[in-house]
């Protein structure tokens, strides 16, 4: 028997949120019935209080309640929330969470969702399932499923949708994860530019006893990447594809924030970094250029992607900020330069090959990184590159 967290606005949604903890019971789970509501009282018993909620984060909410500020009022139980469900997990007394709402409801309870591991059972069931989700899924793993219909009271659809969200979080928590041989796993980021080293780099790694998960450098995933790590879940990372740090700095598409590369810093474990697709920054269709970078160089990978090449300041800088992170790591870390080419279209003959924007780049993290460098003259995709990059790796994991 498995324990599932139903978390709702009880005030607003209690009746809807009951009948799905009635049809968890039903399949044999154990419901919690957890009330985020800030307006009247509960129209059901909870097993857990809204005060319950917000004492976990030290709220006063009483003093949020009296203010009658619906923003606030939602604001603070998406910070209390992730805090309690964090602690029940922590507990072991949760195998999973539902959710049903609208705004202000799946605002609370993707908050409280997002604070779970990757892999712990989590679905919401909202009004804004069919728009952008971005906001609200982050880096985790929540499974949305639309209402169609607003999340207000039990009728034929509603009681269609609600039966199938508690069967599928009950089947999701009865699930048997199959093993995978409790591998060490490694992850790495890769671009459409790098795919041959990073390809040839797993296929060593997984000869030599790891298990390699891949993130595509498009932003979520490196963002995704950062996750990943964040959860305690690798033991190393081959960061080929920092490109996304020049989609940061020059404000293209592809941009994973400034806490990229942050997580492996802070979990301590061993890196190597190569600095691939810093030559290229993202931007959509070509008229999506911002103005200000008229007269710069352009490759039109296809339709929808106008990449654009970084000149020798912002390489310089570039260079900078990598070394940084490097900086930063706890654990050992390496920086590995191809000297060649440090993406498919910067190499010689190439439309990106500009010797001096690279030169920058490579004097810049020369010059700023105090965690080992080496210069290797190979373009990025030679395979001899990758075998470098995993033996560093091995050497830096023992």
């Amino acid at each position: 028997m498995k324990t599932i967290a139903v978390l709702g606005t009880l005030d607003s949604k209690g009746a809807e949120h009951a009948f799905v903890a009635d049809l968890i019971r039903a399949h044999g789970h154990t419901p919690l019935l957890i009330d985020v509501g800030t307006g009247a009282e509960p129209t059901v018993k909870p097993d857990v209080t809204r005060h319950e909620v917000a004492a976990a984060a030290g709220l006063d909410l009483e003093a949020v309640i009296a203010r009658k500020d619906r923003g606030e009022a939602v604001t603070a139980m998406s910070q209390a929330a992730p805090k309690l469900l964090s602690m029940l997990h922590a507990r072991g007394e949760i195998d999973g969470i539902i959710s049903l709402g609208g705004g202000g409801g799946t605002a609370i309870a993707t908050a409280a969702m997002r604070a779970l591991p990757i892999g712990f059972p989590k679905l919401m069931v909202s009004t804004l399932a069919a728009g952008n989700t971005a906001h609200y899924l982050g880096t985790s793993d929540i499974t949305m499923m639309p209402s169609i219909a607003d999340v207000a009271g039990l009728n034929r659809l509603s009681l269609t949708i609600f039966t199938r969200a508690a069967g599928a979080i009950c089947g999701m928590v009865s699930a048997d994860i199959p093993e995978s041989g409790a591998k060490p796993l490694i992850v790495a980021s890769m671009f459409g530019n790098t795919t041959a080293c990073v390809t040839e780099a797993k296929r060593i790694l997984e000869e030599s006893g790891y298990e390699v998960l891949i993130f595509a450098a498009t932003g979520a995933g490196g963002k995704s990447m950062e996750a990943v790590i964040e959860s305690g879940m690798a033991v190393g990372v081959l960061d080929i594809t920092t490109t996304e740090w020049a989609d940061e700095l020059c404000g293209g598409i592809l941009n994973a924030g400034p806490t990229r590369m942050d997580a492996a810093a802070k979990a301590g474990i061993p890196v190597v970094i190569v600095p691939g697709c810093l030559d290229m920054v993202n931007f959509g269709e070509r008229s999506s250029v911002p103005a200000k970078y008229e007269g710069r160089s352009f490759y039109i990978h296809n339709p929808q992607v106008t990449l654009m090449r970084t000149t020798p300041g912002e390489c310089a800088e570039l260079g900078r900020i990598i070394a940084g992170k490097a900086n930063a790591c706890a654990g050992r870390c390496e920086i590995l330069i191809p000297k060649k080419a440090i993406s498919v279209i910067s190499a010689e003959g190439q439309p990106f090959h500009d010797p001096a924007a690279d030169a920058a780049l490579f004097g810049a993290i020369r010059q700023s990184a105090e965690v080992p460098v080496t210069e290797l003259d190979f373009e990025i995709n030679n395979p001899s590159f990758a075998i470098v990059c995993v033996e560093r790796l091995l050497h830096l994991l023992q």
